[in-house]
């Protein structure tokens, strides 16, 4: 059944949506509410929230084609080792275009991803490196990989790519690959036919990485968009299934002192530097879209001694390892490793650099905001 396209309004209050939305509902029976997320509030009265809360995580559902190969791909990447990361990588040229970073392509990188830029009037003129500085750009693959590596996890690891186009190819990727060759993408991991139903719809694409990303041991959200927030939400409901998100603001200055650290000295850092951003249970983050990342509202807490939070159907206590990182009870533990194989090779300068962690202030954000009429544009903003 197709289903029946509806506006709703910026201000919709709960008789709104039952004025409007519920006659819809039993006329069509299907419908389709456009646009609309980033307008609902965080805080609704405990029913509705309850309710909420039974729709994000119990009733809605793919299509059947659409999980049985999700959950192939699964399977595929499980006989790959014992644990998988999974890795939304978020650097498609339009991506990089509505940014507006600058990733050190010259002259050539600017043109193409101004041209891209072009494309949407309501985008302002932005600073390339101040937006690296204030940490609104997606990192590079082989700043990704470096992080993993950093955080210890061997290069062995099965690593799953959910993206699109990646600008640059091949030879962005490269740097990525040679530090994790155990490298998969949908692509890779089906045959033509089994993909061919989907090749033609983008939405159809994403949500076979969706479920793929969903049942990882580690999932690194490399941007703040919709579905990095929705599926932080749902491994927090669901478990407390790892979600690494970098934090790109302070790890800026590192990357750029890289070539003047030791792999010992750049690893330390790095470890103190994503503390926070590692997903661990009582992990709070503000902002818009709090509810998505963090559905606290559906999460049970319990109190003894110490606070713990409990998702409905599996228990969030865990014992800390060695390494001060949590393991998970229920089900594999989250895959950290000591990497041997990060050693000298890795290393310009045996210079010792202590690690700090350091806060880089706030610069003043003196960017207007952007309009969001564009559909296109919403569209990016979203994923």
């Amino acid at each position: 059944m197709k289903p029946y396209k509806m506006w709703v309004p910026r201000k919709c209050t709960p008789r709104c949506y039952l004025n409007r939305v519920l006659p819809a509902l039993l006329k069509k029976l299907v419908i389709r509410m456009t646009k609309y997320d980033y307008r609902l509030s965080n805080k609704l009265d405990t029913d509705l929230q309850k309710l909420r809360c039974r729709v994000n995580y119990h009733a809605l559902r793919f299509t059947d084609p659409i999980q049985e190969l999700g959950e192939r791909l699964i399977q595929r990447m499980r006989k790959k080792g014992r644990y998988f990361i999974a890795l939304h990588l978020r650097f498609e040229p339009d991506m990089l275009a509505f940014s507006g970073c600058y990733y050190g392509g010259g002259e050539k990188e600017r043109k193409e991803l101004a041209a891209i830029r072009r494309r949407w009037r309501t985008l302002h003129i932005r600073d390339p490196e101040k937006g690296r500085r204030q940490g609104r750009c997606p990192l590079t693959p082989e700043e990704v990989g470096l992080m993993l590596r950093a955080l210890r996890y061997r290069s062995d690891v099965p690593i799953y790519v959910a993206s699109g186009e990646i600008y640059g190819g091949e030879d962005t990727l490269a740097p990525l690959k040679a530090l994790f060759p155990n490298f998969h993408t949908k692509e890779t991991l089906s045959g033509d036919e089994e993909l061919s139903p989907f090749l033609k719809f983008s939405s159809r694409m994403a949500a076979i990485d969706f479920i793929v990303c969903d049942e990882s041991d580690a999932f690194v959200a490399n941007n703040i968009g919709n579905m990095a927030k929705i599926l932080a939400g749902r491994r927090r409901y669901f478990g407390h299934k790892r979600t690494i998100r970098p934090n790109a603001k302070q790890l800026y200055p590192l990357f750029m002192k890289r070539g003047n650290m030791s792999w010992d000295a750049f690893s330390a850092q790095m470890r103190i530097i994503q503390k926070g951003y590692m997903g661990d249970p009582m992990e709070i983050t503000s902002g818009r879209g709090e509810f998505h990342a963090n559905p606290a509202a559906c999460i049970c807490i319990k109190t003894s001694g110490n606070t713990v939070a409990k998702s409905i159907y599996r228990s969030n206590k865990e014992p800390a390892n060695d390494t001060g990182i949590r393991k998970a009870v229920v089900g594999p533990p989250y895959p950290v490793y000591t990497d041997e194989e990060a050693d000298g090779s890795d290393t310009e300068d045996d210079q010792d650099t202590t690690a700090r962690g350091e806060m880089i202030d706030a610069e003043p954000d003196d960017d207007s905001v952007v309009r969001q009429e564009d559909p296109e544009l919403e569209e990016i903003l979203s994923d």
